[in-house]
């Protein structure tokens, strides 16, 4: 049984930043690509950010290409997304996921298992 565990969310000023966590259950977590997505109220699911089984690749939505980051450590079974630069229409809660292959996929249909979610309020 796999579970994730999201943390780091919270309220900040447009213009700041948050690292959310995700922590993995589980002894395969590093043979899996891992994905964090977004839903706003009202909104349908958002994929936001993807990395690959070891970490060499990664994939992001248009709306936080450059502003965020997706990064993984596979000795914590931990991956992090690091949000910069941050706008109020970056609130949502998020999620993270993991797939069931090693890549990089933006299709919540590709991901097999995911958190509770974390909640991430942008003031302007």
């Amino acid at each position: 049984q796999v579970q994730l565990v999201e943390s780091g969310g919270g309220l900040v000023q447009a213009g700041g930043s948050l690292r959310l966590s995700c922590a993995a259950s589980g002894r395969t977590f590093s043979s899996y690509g891992m994905g964090w997505f977004r839903q706003a109220p009202g909104k349908e699911r958002e994929f936001v950010a993807a990395i690959n089984w070891g970490g060499s690749s990664t994939y992001y939505g248009d709306s936080v290409k450059g502003r965020f980051t997706i990064s993984r450590d596979n000795a914590k079974n931990t991956v992090y997304l690091q949000m910069n630069s941050l706008k109020p229409e970056d609130t949502a809660i998020y999620y993270c996921a993991r797939r069931y292959d090693r890549g990089t996929d933006s299709r919540p249909d590709e991901y097999g298992y995911w958190g509770q979610g974390t909640q991430v309020t942008i003031s302007s």
